[in-house]
């Protein structure tokens, strides 16, 4: 009968006993392992989340009653990135209103803003 070899955790390189699929020795050495796997994705993603939450609460607080309109350098005063955003939604005349979740905001003449909530 041949030997078989002995597997280690992909993780630490300890030993591993149990069944013969496993990949690591415990579920602590897995979740470890997967959490470096996925640390630059996680990271990417966390940043442009905060960006968006950002963009959002100065939305929020430039519009408490729900629709106004505001000047760019006020926007920008605040730190509000335009690259970032939810979700478009074009009106049957084109406009294109940008939103960051509920929150949105359509560019008008002259450096102006309309601000709106979805309902």
């Amino acid at each position: 009968m041949a030997k078989t070899e002995e597997k280690v955790c992909l993780e630490c390189g300890d030993k591993i006993k149990g069944r013969a699929d496993k990949k690591f020795c415990s579920d602590q050495c897995r979740i470890s392992y997967n959490n470096k796997l996925n640390s630059d994705e996680t990271n990417y993603i966390r940043n442009v989340n905060n960006i968006l939450r950002k963009n959002r609460r100065i939305l929020m607080e430039l519009n408490p009653e729900g629709k106004c309109r505001v000047n760019r350098s006020k926007l920008n005063e605040k730190g509000f990135d335009f690259t970032y955003f939810t979700s478009l939604y074009k009106t049957k005349e084109g406009a294109i209103y940008h939103y960051c979740y509920e929150q949105g905001y359509l560019e008008m003449d002259n450096n102006y803003f309309l601000l709106v909530v979805k309902k």
